[in-house]
């Protein structure tokens, strides 16, 4: 069964060498392999060329249709496991898109790549949506949860469904990344950590932003907000090193 994963160019999949801009692991350097389709659909995602093909109306921003045959490619699992192998790094990053809808797949394409190189610690970034395959699972080093809240554009029954939090919040592993653009957001963060009881050492709040201005405007308030409810503030260091681009 292959992998379909992200380009970044017509034909060449989305697998390369970089540092980890964001959560947790910010600053350790990885291979991300970023996986085609997700499940929701937010107004302001900055990967959207994973989901929103011509003839998908779901809303967004910019307002871009992206061509499918174009925008995703297939990989065999062995195939994936050699490529990011060959990237000499001891960290793995899968991301999208939604990785987990392709749960089964990356479980035996991770196998493969732990026969290469035995030591490669996995992360898996997830909306939090959707469930993990007992396979995929036991094999996952760290989760990075980011649950969408309401300024997604996403209905909240499918974003925020409670038994899922519940789920991650009771998963040692996961760490919870919650995007934010304005302060009324931090109350919906705020919320959901008390519903769940998840200790505010386990939750970043990132600034939502495609550019450096946007990110550090952001963060000053944000700042502020993390020191007075105990949260951690995580920076976007990809976009200020890199810019809004793929493959970075």
């Amino acid at each position: 069964m292959p992998l379909i994963l992200a380009t970044t160019e017509p034909g060449e999949p989305e697998i390369f060498a970089s540092i980890q801009g964001e959560g947790a692991s910010v600053g350790k350097p990885c291979t991300f392999v970023r996986l085609s389709r997700c499940n929701l659909a937010c107004v302001w995602c900055d990967t959207a060329y994973t989901w929103r093909f011509t003839g998908d109306n779901r809303p967004h921003r910019d307002g871009l249709a992206f061509d499918r045959t174009k925008e995703q490619v297939t990989l065999s699992e062995e195939e994936t496991a050699r490529r990011i192998a060959a990237l000499g790094q001891h960290r793995l990053v899968i991301t999208g898109g939604e990785p987990l809808l392709q749960a089964p797949a990356l479980a035996r394409m991770v196998a493969h790549l732990r026969e290469l190189v035995p030591c490669t610690h996995v992360e898996v970034e997830t909306n939090g949506s959707v469930p993990p395959s007992p396979a995929l699972d036991a094999l996952v080093d760290q989760y990075n949860v980011s649950p969408k809240l309401s300024h997604s554009g996403n209905p909240a029954d499918l974003a925020l469904n409670p038994e899922r939090l519940a789920h991650w919040a009771a998963e040692p592993r996961a760490w919870f990344k919650f995007v934010v653009a304005e302060p009324a957001d931090v109350d919906e963060v705020l919320a959901i950590q008390q519903a769940h009881a998840i200790p505010g050492s386990r939750i970043f709040l990132m600034p939502e932003g495609r550019d450096s201005a946007t990110i550090r405007e952001r963060s000053r308030w944000l700042a502020q907000t993390c020191s007075e409810n105990e949260l951690n503030l995580t920076d976007r260091l990809h976009i200020h090193l890199f810019g809004d681009t793929r493959g970075t």
